[in-house]
């Protein structure tokens, strides 16, 4: 059984020592939550994506009620996103670096680092060997593609779970980051960056910024794009998010590109929409990227000020000045 020698591990991190595995569950207290493929799922049975209920038997009917506090299609864009991009490329080892670098990779050394809302896993596969020990929590089934590209990393500990409910103790890991998450719940993001505290007194955020720093016409733009965003995600039909996806890369991304490509000698690239971000990543990541920017129906923006008032919680707030805007990092 994988977490055969990670007891000690699961009982600091649940906070207690009335813990134990029975079958294919693990039993805290006295609570029962299903170990499958190597991953604890802490969800209520209600939030269980539709094919896990078939492999646990769970009655479909059984639906939890659409609320404020929990997105069945966001759920459900997540997992079908990973399960299609599922594979670690190598672009990603720079995409992490870009990340991190506000983050001094040698102090996470000892330190148990949790990846909230981890997708596919892809940040915490470069991390692996540079921490004492991972946990990875995401609540869609992007979090057994993540098992999956972590296969060698034996520190590695897998939770199914929504990421504002973990049922652990309090400051559970010495370190926390979570890139591109918060913006999509259906709550205010700060408030949940605020409430990150209880978790690890040191974080690494990534929210996506309102263009604070950018021209105007930016701006407008980004306006028209939200609006077709906001048709585009209504649609499931996988056919129409791949053909969508790539049409929106080739036809508006490329050109985008070849003009800023174009404009760089005269220094003036930064001007042109999408630039800074894309010029150094594949057709493939931009593909990706457009199919995560569409088709996610929450999507929160902030600026360099609205995150500077998170030292109404935290004693330090350092904000990258590098792409991606804006991520930063908090500490209690």
């Amino acid at each position: 059984m994988y977490y055969a020698d990670k007891i000690q591990s699961l009982k600091d991190i649940f906070g207690t020592n009335d813990l134990r595995f029975e079958k294919d569950n693990l039993i805290v207290g006295g609570h029962t939550y299903p170990i499958v493929d190597d991953v604890v799922v802490l969800l209520d049975p209600r939030q269980y994506p539709n094919t896990l209920k078939k492999r646990l038997n769970y009655p479909e009917h059984k639906a939890i009620e659409a609320s404020s506090v929990f997105a069945e299609d966001i759920q459900y864009t997540f997992g079908d996103e990973w399960m299609r991009f599922s594979k670690i490329l190598p672009d990603y080892e720079q995409e992490f670096l870009r990340y991190f670098d506000i983050v001094n990779l040698e102090d996470l050394k000892n330190a148990r680092v949790c990846d909230l809302g981890c997708g596919s896993g892809r940040w915490s596969y470069f991390l692996s060997n540079k921490c004492r020990e991972l946990i990875l929590v995401d609540f869609s089934e992007a979090i057994f593609v993540a098992r999956r590209n972590l296969a060698n990393a034996n520190n590695a500990l897998f939770f199914m779970g929504d990421i504002r409910k973990l049922p652990f103790r309090e400051e559970f890991a010495d370190f926390l980051f979570c890139l591109g998450v918060l913006h999509h719940l259906p709550v205010p993001a700060l408030d949940e960056v605020r409430a990150l505290k209880n978790y690890a007194p040191w974080q690494l955020i990534y929210l996506y910024y309102n263009l604070d720093n950018r021209p105007i016409y930016f701006r407008l733009i980004l306006s028209f794009v939200s609006k077709i965003r906001s048709m585009a995600s209504r649609v499931r039909n996988p056919a129409f998010r791949q053909v969508f996806s790539w049409g929106v890369t080739i036809l508006i991304c490329l050109p985008l590109l070849l003009i800023g490509k174009a404009l760089r000698p005269l220094g003036l690239s930064r001007h042109v929409p999408i630039y800074d971000a894309y010029h150094n990543k594949s057709l493939h990541l931009i593909y990706q990227d457009m199919y995560d920017r569409f088709f996610t129906r929450i999507e929160q923006r902030f600026s360099r000020a609205q995150l500077m008032e998170l030292k109404d919680t935290f004693s330090t707030i350092v904000i990258s000045d590098r792409v991606p805007y804006w991520h930063f990092v908090c500490r209690k």
